[in-house]
């Protein structure tokens, strides 16, 4: 049979909506720290038994209903030619940001069975620890993973990003397009080693304008997903607001929310058929948990008994308690739709 998150995935009838949150694994967790004080972020990412013991620890810990794999989006960057290091306190840098049509000339194409091994070894690993959990994969969007390559780091302007964009378009097509054939084919590669869905993060889409995410965003996810099948998809943006009439043209089979939109409304525009993951303040979790239930209760009652996935509207954060934690997913757990 079908777990939950496979049903709600397919819009199948569910007892209760199925509960995973982005950055299940993280800071918040004494496990977590623990292991982090001992290895550095890049060796916990790039040890695929070190990755399962993370990704572990949130199935362990709490009653979520599916894993996350345990990795970080910019690995690809590493493929296809860029070094990337953690400066703790200042988040990812890329030693050689790409800003012309010569720096991107020293773009590869890798094979990504060679290159990107890491996340779908861990995800078989995880499946023969826990064959019983279903586990998720991913990868960053193309536009996303364009804004650390050009920027070279994390930016509140990304005005490096917008300069390329706008003065030199034929070599941003160029990268954009080698960044979603590479994400395509590393989420078929999750997808074979047994991932029941994957997520692409498009997490800086939200910096465009609707013009410009139609141009620079919306083409390369159809794109990457295109390139890959055999499992739902789920398309995420934080800010998503501004685009929602157009997020399942992206060709995903499912669309995660960030909290700023009303998961009624998303409902309404997408359509009966698609199903929708959401999404919950992550801020909310430092609520007390009386509050934090109401608000879980209305975001289930208001998305409805088909086709929803409960999740926050973003990463959970470094410094949320844990009690606030475990209230959510038990007022999820609590749900119950009559059957039909």
């Amino acid at each position: 049979m079908s777990s939950l998150i496979e049903r709600a995935l397919a819009g199948q009838p569910v007892p209760r909506p199925p509960v995973w949150f982005m950055r299940q694994a993280g800071r918040y967790m004494k496990e977590y720290r623990e292991l982090r004080a001992k290895v550095s972020f890049l060796k916990l990412c790039g040890d695929a038994d070190l990755a399962c013991q993370v990704t572990l620890q949130p199935v362990e810990r709490f009653r979520v209903d599916a894993a996350i794999v345990f990795s970080d989006i910019l690995p690809v960057l590493e493929a296809i030619g860029r070094e990337i290091r953690f400066d703790k306190g200042h988040g990812p840098r890329v030693l050689e940001p790409v800003r012309s049509a010569s720096d991107a000339a020293s773009l590869r194409r890798p094979d990504v069975a060679d290159a990107l091994p890491v996340v779908p070894e861990t995800i078989r690993r995880f499946r023969s620890a826990r064959p019983q959990t279903p586990i998720l994969g991913f990868a960053g969007a193309p536009f996303t993973l364009l804004c650390y390559l050009v920027q070279g780091s994390g930016s509140r302007n990304w005005e490096h990003v917008k300069a390329l964009l706008w003065s030199e378009p034929t070599t941003a097509d160029h990268i954009l397009s080698l960044l979603a054939d590479v994400v395509g084919d590393y989420l078929q590669s999750q997808i074979d080693a047994g991932a029941v869905a994957v997520q692409i993060f498009d997490t800086w889409a939200g910096i465009l304008s609707p013009e410009d995410w139609r141009r620079w965003s919306l083409p390369y996810v159809q794109r990457a997903l295109g390139r890959c099948s055999g499992a739902p998809r789920i398309y995420y943006t934080k800010d998503s607001a501004p685009y929602l009439d157009h997020l399942t043209q992206t060709g995903a089979d499912a669309i995660s929310i960030d909290w700023r939109v009303d998961i009624a409304q998303a409902r309404q525009v997408f359509g009966p058929t698609i199903p929708v993951q959401g999404n919950l303040d992550p801020v909310a979790l430092f609520a007390p948990p009386d509050e934090i239930r109401r608000r879980v209760r209305r975001i289930i009652q208001a998305a409805g008994p088909r086709g929803h996935v409960f999740n926050l509207g973003h990463g959970v954060l470094p410094t949320t308690p844990i009690e606030g934690v475990e209230a959510m997913i038990d007022e999820v757990h609590q749900t119950r739709w009559p059957e039909t």
